[in-house]
Order: structure tokens, then sequence, then C-alpha cells
């Protein structure tokens, strides 16, 4: 039960912050409308921070990322019995946090006419659609995350109570050096449990959530964090 609450809660802190941010820069009449890239990355990158400490604070263990969760289970770190139970508190948590951005930004949907930022406040889209590149741009960016925990997590660097911080800078330089392209899902929970909201929740103006693009930020950051699974496992 500590796995799936622990989950839960820490990806809907993750989504929260991380699509809240998202929100408050591109919804109409928003304080923070307009104010940029290096805002939104930064506090994905706070929202990792935040979701690993309020997981491991009710017995989680603070994967917030199926990607995460399955590169584990191949290298051995998880058995294989307990990705369900993972990967079903990620995704709940992910829905949590989309639904918990809605309340939170209601006034704005109406006040904003793009229907593409609104789906972009829960869901990831390319930049220049493209799928053989957009795929290979998910990939090698879940690969930098997947491979980077795991050195991240074989190296003691003494910093305690502060040990998530490696993992939330690498998610910000991961967003500032290869986020362009396709908004950096590399996270199946991340993009498809708000995308799932997105269809469902009753927001003013909405157009389509693009199902189209959705299997991509769910398959290719699974194969990304399956290879840098293996690579981790070969090197010395």
């Amino acid at each position: 039960m500590s796995i799936f609450l622990g989950e839960v809660i820490g990806t809907m802190f993750l989504i929260l912050l991380g699509d809240g941010v998202v929100a408050n820069v591109l919804l109409s009449k928003s304080k923070g409308q307009n104010s940029g890239w290096i805002v939104i990355t930064t506090a994905w990158a706070m929202a990792v921070f935040v979701g690993v400490f309020t997981s491991v604070a009710v017995g989680g263990n603070a994967h917030l990322n199926p990607a995460v969760t399955i590169g584990l289970a191949i290298a051995g770190s998880v058995g294989w019995g307990d990705v369900p139970i993972y990967i079903a508190g990620e995704f709940v948590g992910a829905f949590i946090g989309a639904v918990l951005v809605w309340l939170a930004y209601l006034p704005h949907w109406a006040e904003t006419q793009d229907q593409g930022l609104k789906l972009a406040v829960f869901s990831t889209g390319p930049a220049i659609r493209n799928t053989t590149a957009n795929v290979v741009c998910e990939i090698i960016g879940t690969f930098a995350l997947m491979l980077g925990v795991f050195l991240i997590k074989g190296a003691d660097v003494g910093l305690g109570a502060l040990s998530a911080l490696p993992v939330a800078l690498l998610v910000w330089v991961i967003g500032l050096a290869l986020g362009g392209p396709t908004g950096y899902a590399i996270n199946p929970a991340r993009d498809l449990g708000p995308r799932i909201a997105h269809a469902v929740l009753p927001i003013a103006g909405k157009g389509g959530s693009d199902w189209n693009y959705s299997w991509i930020p769910v398959v290719a950051p699974v194969v990304g964090a399956a290879i840098a699974a293996v690579v981790f496992m070969v090197l010395p």
C-alpha cells in the first residue's frame, strides 16, 4: 500500500506543480503569462524535487514515472510483481494533479482562445510534427534521464536529505537542452494521465486531445529507459 500511495502523492505533486507552471505561463490573464521556457523548466525541476520528497514521506520510493519503474525493473532493482502497483499509482497521481491544475486556473480556460495552449497545459506536443524525429527525441531524453538516475543513485555524494537534488537538476537540464522538439514528456504518466483529464474534464472551449500523437510520449520513454538500463548493466 505504501508503494501505491507514495506514487500517487508524489506524482500528484509533480503534475500539480509541473502542469501548474505551464498553465501560469500559457493561459490568458494569468500573472505569469508569457514568462517563458526558463520558468517552465525551472518549475518542473522543482516539481520533481517536491514529488520525490512527498513520495518518500508517505513510505514510497519516488519513481513518479512508469519509464523509470520499468528501467529499474529491467536492471533488477525493482521486482516485476511490484511494477503494476507503481505504474497504477503514477497514473492515478498524474490524473489527480491535472484535475487540481484545472480547478486552480478555472476562470482562465474561458479567457484563453487558443485550444492548443489549453492542451499544452496538460500534455506535450511536438514543435515540428515528425513521427520518427519525435520518437527519437523522447528516447534520447528518457535515456539521459534513466542513465543519469542509475549513475546518480550509485554515487555516494553525501547530500543526505538533499539526495533528490541531483535528479531535479538532471530534469532541469534535460528540459533546457532537449525539451524544445517535443516538450520533453520523458514520462508516460506525466503525459497520458493529464491528457485523459483534458479529454474528460469540462474545460471551457477546449479542442481535441491529440490522440494521434499520444502514443509517442508513452512508448518512446519506455524504450529510452530500457536502453539506459541495458547500457548501465554492461558498464564496468
